[in-house]
């Protein structure tokens, strides 16, 4: 009996604890409670390894990374970030990410040459636990990527890259994933809409339902040629954003992607972070 009341006890001093942490969690992280995970794309610290990226991504209070081809590894791996790394790099990297306490949510943005590549892409994802490819296929490679979506059970999410790249425009991402996958969906890239005279909240609005990831950007204009500014403080409308978000429900990661200052951008990040939160943290 003394023994039942003492795991009693126990269990409810767990629970308690648990409690008291995911309170502190979900009042640090505010989106969590909308299913949102705020995180970072690597290319942000382009300048830098994936290793060091990790440690900049941890200090703006985020826990998870978008990773992109190229970026040097770091950390005591040789190499560069490569869909065709060994099984053995790849369980290395996987430790690298479990140490520092992030997640390798999605990877991209990435548009392989032929058939052969995009199978390899989808494997490497699988290995690594990605959930979300950010892509910008040939029009004639969607019937196929449509294929390996459902095959490997992984999202892409179509990104926009301003005027006059192929899928600037909401309308043709919209064209294009008429009759495709399920899993196929969107990557919108705000700043890059703002830059092509694009009202981002009109075109969350256009592609709702599709959205899976964004490229969270504010610019200091609304031209080819505006440059980041922390959030808030720019023409992109990011607490418009977020309220079109919340209207929708929903559910996926966004990447900060600050572009600009670029050796010494992580006090940028870390600011417009806690702008973001605070906007999301209002009802």
């Amino acid at each position: 009996m003394i023994l039942h009341v003492k795991i009693l006890q126990a269990f409810a001093c767990l629970v308690l604890l648990l409690g008291g942490s995911l309170a502190a969690y979900a009042q640090k992280h505010p989106e969590a409670k909308l299913g949102w995970e705020l995180g970072a794309q690597a290319y942000t610290f382009k300048n830098f390894t994936f290793y060091e990226a990790l440690s900049k991504i941890d200090s703006c209070g985020l826990k998870y990374v978008e990773a992109y081809p190229g970026q040097p590894l770091g950390g005591g791996l040789e190499g560069k970030m490569d869909i065709r790394m060994e099984a053995e790099k790849r369980q290395q990297l996987l430790a690298m990410l479990k140490k520092k306490g992030i997640k390798m949510k999605a990877f991209g943005v990435v548009s392989p040459g032929n058939a052969e590549d995009w199978r390899q892409l989808f494997i490497f994802a699988k290995a690594m636990g990605i959930e979300t490819i950010t892509s910008e296929p040939k029009l004639e490679d969607l019937p196929l990527v449509s294929q390996l979506c459902d095959e490997f059970k992984i999202k892409v999410a179509i990104h926009n890259h301003p005027t006059p790249s192929r899928y600037w425009n909401p309308a043709i991402v919209e064209d294009a994933l008429k009759g495709q996958s399920k899993r196929m969906g969107v990557c919108a890239d705000i700043g890059h809409w703002t830059r092509s005279g694009i009202d981002p909240v009109a075109s969350l609005k256009q592609l709702e339902g599709r959205i899976f990831h964004l490229h969270v950007k504010d610019l200091h204009e609304q031209d080819l040629k505006g440059h980041d500014v922390h959030w808030g403080q720019g023409v992109t409308n990011i607490a418009g954003v977020i309220g079109e978000l919340k209207r929708q429900k929903f559910k996926g990661m966004l990447s900060a992607e600050y572009e600009y200052n670029w050796n010494h951008n992580t006090p940028d990040v870390k600011q417009s972070v806690t702008y973001f939160r605070s906007v999301v943290s209002k009802k």
